[in-house]
């Protein structure tokens, strides 16, 4: 179980330097050392980091945009819009597409590590 986490937490640190660009410095990536039983009192230096509620809400309003833009440029090519080239549209779609697969992709794999907790013996 602890394999499951570690790729989930390295997929969600994945995702997040994607989202923040390649010049960006990993400010708040989630580090082993935060993990540490003592690191809960906040010593850590990380006060300041968006948690993991934030990082999650901001992840699916990233891919809220892409469905959106996507949408309106579909839209745009479908009434004749010089500027919506089928290109552009295309793009636009599988970038929401595989946004969304990943998404749902996370969501699966954060219910099925809550069930193995919950499923865990006392």
């Amino acid at each position: 179980m602890t394999d499951a986490i570690s790729s989930i937490l390295s997929q969600i640190r994945a995702h997040e330097m994607r989202m923040r660009g390649p010049d960006a410095a990993p400010g708040n990536a989630i580090s082993p050392s935060a993990l540490a039983p003592g690191a809960a009192s906040g010593a850590s230096g990380t006060q300041g980091a968006p948690g993991f509620q934030q990082t999650l809400s901001n992840a699916i309003d990233s891919v809220s945009r892409a469905q959106n833009t996507s949408g309106a440029l579909q839209q745009a090519f479908e009434l004749g819009d010089p500027r919506a080239d089928l290109a552009r549209v295309m793009v636009a779609m599988q970038q929401s597409s595989v946004a969304f697969r990943a998404t749902v992709e996370v969501r699966n794999r954060l219910v099925q590590a809550y069930q193995d907790v919950m499923n865990m013996p006392v």
